[in-house]
């Protein structure tokens, strides 16, 4: 993206017909004149996708679409517009080329290949492409690539983007999933998949041997290769790795730009890409922004709240992202046409009369935290471990979209660590940074030490504590862990735990380091928060403390505020402590920075929307919701 670029962008649909020019004109002019700083072309099924007719539309990958898109980028570039693409039609990646032998296949079930649904050659079917060898993929993007070069090869840079993992997770394999596994764990997988994902011993033990595997391929042979492609293409690769069964910090740290997602993902879950980007040097944190926010699929869609969505942007940037991705603008042949799962953005509905200037307030807000790096004093291992052994969510928190630990769904940091800006880390970043006078430096994020609250943890994230520990990084271990798997060699594992926990620089209550580890942020009741580091000081967001409330869904003016409300902090800084008293009107989040010397400057990011209206959810629209 470009690195000068920070204002908000919008998935942008392409509905299977015949694209003209003019709508492409009409289209990015409107962005432009609303402040939006670039466009994710997304291509997907005709305007009436329940219609069983081919609709007249260039023909997928022809010379024809080629052409569209490219005169679409040459366009967006002359009125100094983003570019990006996603990297198919619809989502996940796949189409009527994907040969049998090369798409999603189950364990479980030998005929089983995954369609494609309501994609742009709809109502023709297509296969969605095996995620699990690279090989398949890149034959794919043989093809996909080819038809994109005249656009991505034309003007400045753009990126090529894949979207939440919505790939068949339960029984997931490839070709020669069965005989890798034997090799590897040392035993058969075949006994066991009828009870894979019972909630007991020893099944949960194979399951988690199953979903290593699993994470190793998903990022080995989709993930790396995905970025590889879009650098071979002449673009960067841009992704959400949201639902994906792997280890998710990994996945995230294999691309160029990492994306999160609201409001079908809760905000905080925005703080492992973000995590994943400070580690990694990475320097934008993007978000597919206000998806579904009053509930499945689109409520009150046209209605929508400026208000609301600002009290959700405004929790995004407190839990690490740093630029919106709206979602998103349809390009229709009228103002009917919307995509199904969206806010609105068009020239008709509540949002039109306020959109430039909250654009502007989103604007002026990501470039702030664009400077400089991520600031935290804490590292906290993320459990993955204990994700994959837990298998099924309870049912009241699965979803149709979700029912799986191991998407870290509703993962949370620690809440007695938030005085400490806390990030999080998995074993290959740790292995990956340094330790250098007891801190680990990683990017240019630097911590005082590594909080790890797990019940399970393999033997790569032993050896990697181990190795930190020895140079002296300060590390908490809350539990004594067990092994996981069904093989372990637990006699090796215990010598392992044993040599960690007799290390001095390893802790077993946090009580025990917390005085000597200094805060970011003290105060009572600290409402969320994000701060950054540059050469001139420590910027700070802090979002009004309602934002502690959003969720989704989001209730139809929610955001309805009429006091303002105070919160005395004292910020830590380069050896000073800083008292500041955070006064939040309706309405509005805080910007301040802190220079060297610890003096205090508070930034100008006053942005007051219309005043929000309280209704109840429509009968209607709440059946809908419940139903589909």
């Amino acid at each position: 993206m470009h690195a000068d670029n920070a204002r908000p962008w919008t998935r942008w649909w392409w509905f299977a017909s015949e694209i003209q020019e003019a709508q492409i004109d009409r289209d990015l002019e409107w962005l432009k004149a609303n402040h939006f700083g670039g466009v994710e072309v997304a291509w997907i099924y005709p305007f009436n996708r329940r219609d069983t007719v081919a609709t007249p539309r260039q023909e997928w990958l022809s010379p024809e679409w080629s052409e569209k898109v490219r005169y679409a980028k040459l366009k967006a570039d002359s009125l100094g517009l983003g570019f990006d693409v996603t990297f198919g039609t619809l989502w996940p990646f796949g189409d009527t080329q994907v040969p049998r032998e090369e798409a999603t296949m189950l364990l479980n079930d030998s005929s089983f290949r995954q369609v494609l649904r309501l994609h742009w050659e709809h109502p023709r079917k297509g296969l969605v492409v095996d995620h699990l060898n690279e090989q398949a993929l890149r034959n794919y993007a043989e093809r996909m690539g080819k038809a994109l070069k005249p656009a991505l090869q034309s003007g400045t840079q753009s990126g090529i983007f894949v979207d939440s993992w919505e790939v068949e997770q339960r029984y997931l394999g490839t070709t020669g999933f069965m005989e890798d596994f034997r090799a590897i764990y040392g035993y058969d997988l075949e006994p066991y998949l009828d009870s894979l994902y019972v909630s007991r011993l020893p099944y949960q033990h194979v399951l988690y041997d199953y979903q290593r595997l699993i994470s190793q391929l998903v990022i080995d042979e989709f993930y790396r290769p995905f970025s590889a492609i879009a650098h071979e293409l002449g673009a960067y690769s841009r992704a959400q790795c949201a639902g994906a069964p792997c280890d998710i910090l990994q996945a995230y740290a294999s691309v160029d730009v990492p994306e999160s997602e609201a409001l079908l993902y809760e905000p905080y879950y925005s703080n492992i890409p973000a995590a994943a980007a400070a580690w990694t040097g990475r320097p934008k944190v993007t978000a597919e922004a206000f998806t579904c926010l009053y509930g499945w699929p689109a409520d009150w869609m046209k209605r929508e709240q400026t208000a609301d969505l600002k009290l959700l942007a405004d929790a995004l940037f407190a839990n690490g992202v740093n630029q919106v991705i709206w979602h998103g603008k349809a390009m229709g042949r009228t103002e009917k046409d919307t995509f199904f799962a969206s806010v609105h953005l068009g020239p008709s509905g509540n949002l039109a009369r306020e959109l430039p200037v909250f654009n502007q307030y989103l604007t002026k807000v990501s470039q702030a935290l664009q400077q400089g790096h991520t600031y935290s004093k804490v590292a906290v291992y993320l459990p993955l471990e204990d994700q994959w052994i837990k298998g099924e969510m309870p049912k009241e928190k699965q979803y149709i979209w979700a029912w799986s630990h191991n998407e870290h769904r509703y993962l949370q940091l620690p809440q007695f660590l938030q005085p400490y800006h806390p990030l999080w880390i998995n074993a290959n970043l740790l292995k990956e940074a340094n330790v250098n006078d007891g801190k680990l430096q990683s990017g240019q994020t630097e911590v005082e030490t590594l909080y790890v609250d797990a019940n399970y943890l393999d033997t790569a994230s032993l050896k990697a504590f181990i190795r930190a520990a020895q140079s002296d990084l300060k590390i908490v271990m809350q539990q004594v862990p067990q092994p996981p798997g069904l093989n372990t060699d637990t006699v090796g594992y215990q010598k392992l735990v044993d040599t960690l926990l007799q290390l001095p620089s390893v802790y077993r209550r946090w009580e025990s380091i917390s005085t000597g580890i200094s805060p970011v942020v003290t105060g009572a009741d600290l409402p969320e928060y994000w701060c950054r580091e540059s050469g001139t000081g420590l910027t700070c967001f802090f979002a009004h403390p309602k934002t502690k409330t959003v969720s989704f869904p989001m209730g139809y003016g929610q955001s309805l505020m009429e006091n303002g409300v105070s919160r005395p902090v004292k910020i830590h800084y380069n050896g000073h402590e800083v008292p500041v008293k955070l006064d939040f009107q309706p309405y509005q989040s805080i910007l301040l920075h802190v220079d060297t010397q610890g003096a205090v400057t508070f930034e100008d990011i006053t942005f007051v929307p219309e005043t929000p209206k309280l209704e109840a959810r429509p009968e209607k629209e709440k059946e809908r919701w419940e139903v589909e």
